[in-house]
């Protein structure tokens, strides 16, 4: 998975998985502008599924597409093997199935979420889905290990260069480790903390990330108003071109195989920023 998957991908929670059929042909043309750009995966955000990885994978020939995440909790475990046994088939196996317990305020059902995730990896064993082919979103040691045990790594979300070296000791040289970076192109700090705090905001009413920042140096007072500047820059790359670049560099030295890296840009959440997906892929080069 670490050759088909390169060094960068780009990370979306809106527009690419969007079910809005006019806009069908405007996501196969992002999603084959992606490839031909050089990014090796699309991570689609949101409860995501083989059924939105579906129609990009059929507008591009080489690209991969992994769910990011598909919450257990939204999908029957044996469907969910038959669509991921399915689709790469169809596509010589360029799907992902990355997988993720969701939050308490966002899913009623949600129970004892490292118990449900441990019998949905044996419901998915039993049901033929090879764990090569999936990956969780690990934060905490106990999911890390399930993922280097049990899938072929690690898409984690909103964490740290720091927390991604001590995610990759925890896994160890051979899974993907392969964390999720927002981007705000724009190099005045005030614009760009203030739109990375607009968004970031949500994310902080969230106890599995707020958890995860506490037990990984940060204080209360770093989560209050969209988060300090400290944590802000922790989580977020943005600045000049050469600072995006060094930002992105710093998750790779840290241990990460690839980079998921999400524009944030403070407008909607279903857009194509497909300008930006362009300067990042530019900067990269």
């Amino acid at each position: 998975m670490k050759q088909s998957i390169g060094k960068y991908g780009i990370w979306n929670g809106g527009g690419l998985r969007g079910e809005e059929p006019s806009l069908a042909g405007e996501r196969a043309e992002a999603a084959a502008e992606l490839e031909e750009l050089g990014f090796g995966a699309i991570w689609l955000g949101g409860s995501s599924s083989a059924a939105h990885a579906a129609p990009l994978l059929e507008a591009t020939s080489r690209i991969v597409v992994g769910t990011s995440i598909q919450s257990i909790w939204d999908h029957d475990a044996k469907a969910a093997a038959a669509s991921f046994t399915d689709l790469n088939a169809a596509h010589t196996g360029r799907f992902v199935l990355g997988l993720g317990v969701s939050h308490a305020k966002l899913t009623e059902q949600y129970r004892r979420p490292y118990s449900a995730l441990v019998a949905y990896l044996d419901a998915l064993d039993e049901a033929g889905a090879p764990a090569e082919g999936r990956v969780l979103a690990a934060l905490g040691p106990k999911t890390i290990e399930l993922a280097k045990n049990r899938a072929a790594g690690s898409i984690p979300y909103l964490i740290t260069a720091e927390q991604t070296a001590a995610s990759r000791e925890l896994l160890g040289e051979a899974p993907v480790l392969a964390p999720e970076l927002k981007v705000v192109l724009e190099s005045d700090p005030t614009r760009a903390r203030a739109v990375a705090r607009d968004y970031l905001a949500m994310y902080l009413a969230l106890p599995n990330y707020t958890n995860n920042f506490l037990r990984n140096g940060f204080t209360e007072d770093d989560l209050k108003d969209g988060g300090s500047d400290r944590l802000v820059d922790a989580v977020y790359a943005w600045g000049t071109d050469e600072k995006i670049r060094a930002r992105i560099d710093e998750f790779l030295d840290a241990g990460a195989d690839h980079v998921a890296l999400q524009v944030v840009d403070g407008g909607p959440r279903f857009s194509l920023p497909r300008e930006a997906w362009r300067k990042l892929a530019s900067l990269l080069a």
